[in-house]
C-alpha cells in the first residue's frame, strides 16, 4: 500500500468539521479539539498527538490482523550499538509499540566497541532476514562510523525511516506535478507532522511554512514533502540571517531546532500553526529535577490558532508512524 501524498487528508484519515477521525472497521475515533493549556488567555488548539497516535495504533492492529489472517507476520528490526541511555530507551519504545499492535520485533545490540565491520553484517543480516518487513539503524553510532555509509548498505524497501537516499528521492523525482502516491517509505516526523495537520483541517496547499532547522530526519525532508503538497517551505538553519522574520510570515511553523523555547510570541502570526519538534531537557534549579521543553515558548499559545504540545504532541506521531511504514512496506505485494 502506498503512501498517500496528496492534498486532501491522509490515508484512512476523514477530515469533518475540523476534526481528524481515522476509520477503522471497529468505528471512528474521533479527535477532539481542546484548548492549549498554557495560561489563562491561552487561545491556540491544542494538537493532540497522543490521541491521534491512539487512533492510528487502532487501525494498524486490524491491518496487522488482516496480515497475519493471510500469513504475513509483519516485523521490525532494529540494529543499536553502544548503550547510549536515550538510545535504549527510545529502542525499547519502538519495540513497546510494536507490541501494541501486533507486530513481531527483532533486535541486534551490539557494544560500542563495534567495527564497522559488525555493523555492516548486522545491516547485512537484517536485509537477508525474511522476518523483519522494515529496520532502523538507531543513531548516533560510535564516534569514527559514518552512519551515512550504514544507511546506503540497507535495502530501501526495508528501510523503516524513510532515510535511505533512494527513498528520499523519490520526494523529489516521482509523480509528475509533484502530486500523488509514493510507493516508498516517507519518514516518520514529517509524516506525522502532515498527518497531525491533516487531522486538524490546517490547510497546507498555498500556505507560506516555516521550517526551523535542516536536519536529516525532520527539516530537509520535511521541506520537500510540504512542496509536494504545493506549500512554498522556508527552510532556516544556523546561518539564517533573521529567523523570526521568516517565521513572522509564516501560515504554519515548525520548530525543530533543539533549543528550548526559541520561538517567541512576537515570531508568530497571529492564528498560525505552531508544531513543536523540539525536545530538551532543562533542570529546574528549585526542585533539581529535569522537566521537557519544547522549541516553542508556552506563551506562544496566547498568539497561534493551533500548537503541539511538549511531550504529547509530535513524539507519540513519529513513533506511529515508524509502524505505520512496518505495516505498508508488509502489505506491498
Amino acid at each position: 500500500m502506498s503512501a498517500d501524498v496528496t492534498a486532501g487528508a491522509p490515508m484512512g484519515v476523514e477530515v469533518e468539521a475540523g476534526v481528524g477521525v481515522e476509520a477503522s472497521s471497529r468505528g471512528a475515533v474521533g479527535v477532539e479539539r481542546t484548548r492549549f493549556v498554557a495560561g489563562d488567555d491561552s487561545s491556540a488548539v491544542k494538537i493532540d498527538g497522543t490521541a491521534l497516535a491512539a487512533a492510528v495504533k487502532d487501525d494498524l492492529r486490524l491491518r496487522v490482523d488482516a496480515l497475519k489472517a493471510r500469513g504475513i507476520a509483519p516485523g521490525l528490526g532494529t540494529i543499536l550499538v553502544g548503550a547510549n541511555p536515550g538510545s535504549l530507551s527510545y529502542v525499547a519504545g519502538k519495540h513497546r509499540d510494536c507490541a501494541e499492535v501486533g507486530i513481531e520485533s527483532i533486535r541486534i545490540d551490539l557494544p560500542d566497541t563495534a567495527t564497522e565491520a559488525e555493523i555492516r553484517q548486522a545491516v547485512l543480516t537484517m536485509n537477508a532476514d525474511p522476518a523483519v518487513t522494515a529496520f532502523i539503524i538507531q543513531l548516533p553510532l560510535p564516534a569514527g562510523i559514518d552512519p551515512t555509509a550504514m544507511l546506503e548498505l540497507m535495502d530501501p524497501a526495508k528501510d523503516a525511516d524513510g532515510l535511505h537516499p533512494v527513498n528520499l528521492g523519490e520526494l523529489v523525482l516521482a509523480v509528475p506535478g509533484g502530486k500523488g502516491s509514493i510507493d516508498t517509505p516517507l519518514p516518520c516526523t514529517p509524516r506525522g507532522i502532515v498527518e497531525m495537520l491533516h487531522a486538524y483541517d490546517i490547510p497546507i496547499a498555498g500556505t507560506h511554512v516555516t521550517i526551523i532547522g535542516q536536519g536529516l530526519t525532520v527539516g530537509r525532508p520535511l521541506g520537500l514533502l510540504l512542496t509536494r503538497l504545493e506549500a512554498t517551505a522556508t527552510l532556516t538553519h544556523s546561518r539564517t540571517v533573521d529567523v523570526a522574520a521568516e517565521v513572522r510570515r509564516a501560515d504554519i511553523v515548525v520548530a525543530a531546532a533543539g533549543v528550548a523555547g526559541l520561538v517567541k510570541p512576537d515570531w508568530v502570526k497571529p492564528g498560525a500553526a505552531v508544531i513543536d519538534v523540539g525536545i530538551t531537557r532543562v533542570l529546574n534549579e528549585e526542585t533539581g529535577k529535569y522537566k521537557l521543553r519544547g522549541d516553542v515558548d508556552p506563551a506562544v499559545a496566547a498568539v497561534a490558532g493551533f500548537q503541539s504540545p511538549v511531550p504529547g504532541g509530535v513524539g507519540p506521531m513519529t513513533r506511529a508512524m515508524l509502524l505505520k511504514n512496518v505495516v505498508e512496506a508488509a502489505e506491498r505485494p
